[in-house]
């Protein structure tokens, strides 16, 4: 029996400067997924809480949420929060508190309006120091997904956690996290057209284990996220 699910999220879900976990997921035994993808590049929890009608428009069996990198990149240094604010009509400066506000507005309305299994991915690792200030912002923002989790009743599935173990047990370079700019993301297309190099080779180069730019997901980046969604919602049925 085919199971829909529905993958919520920002360009980690739209996949065009990540690998598609969507198609690990469609990949992994025993094969019977339906997947539809609803990620925008760029958005926020609020961006996100403003375009659920189509996903409750035909409501799937299975709900993943990847949401929050861009939440928590605006907490640091050097992000363009009014340039941001501007492009994605944020009626307000992000905020911890905003962001948990949004996905507890999420969650509930889908929660009303479906009756899918849920879950809550905690965020990729941003930059690869895990003492620095993107790590420590993307650990402070999947706890606040863990409490919107348990709040809501839903799965929260540990995407943050396996990812901070195995760079741990890789002993990864502390390589310094720089923030991805419009450019930067331009100069990865153009090595994946002109150079013809893969994410993962931009990635070794970089000397970066789960991603292209501190953000973007290469291959084993990617993977974890479908295994995690896998494990916490299709193997065991939620």
């Amino acid at each position: 029996m085919t199971t829909c699910v529905a993958c919520l999220g920002d360009s980690l879900t739209r996949a065009q400067l990540s690998v598609d976990y969507l198609d690990l997921l469609e990949r992994r035994p025993p094969g019977d997924v339906r997947l539809a993808r609803f990620g925008v590049n760029g958005d926020f929890a609020h961006s996100l809480l403003r375009r659920l009608d189509a996903v409750v428009a035909d409501p799937p069996e299975v709900i993943t949420v990847l949401i929050g990198t861009n939440d928590a990149r605006a907490s640091l240094a050097g992000y363009p929060v009014e340039q941001v604010m501007q492009r994605k009509r944020l009626p307000e400066r992000p905020s911890a508190g905003w962001f948990q506000q949004c996905l507890g507005a999420v969650v509930a309305r889908l929660r009303a309006e479906t009756d899918a299994r849920i879950g809550l991915l905690s965020l990729p690792v941003l930059g690869q120091q895990l003492d620095g200030p993107a790590a420590r912002a993307s650990l402070a923002y999947s706890r606040l997904i863990a409490e919107v989790a348990a709040a809501e009743k839903v799965a929260c599935l540990p995407l943050h956690e396996r990812q901070t173990e195995e760079l741990r047990r890789a002993d990864a370079p502390p390589v310094a996290y720089r923030e991805a700019t419009p450019a930067a993301g331009v100069g990865v297309l153009l090595q994946r057209a002109v150079l013809r190099r893969g994410l993962d080779t931009i990635s070794r180069r970089r000397g970066l284990l789960f991603t292209t730019d501190h953000i973007h997901q290469n291959s084993r980046g990617a993977a974890r996220i479908a295994e995690v969604i896998d494990t916490g919602l299709l193997t065991r049925g939620g």
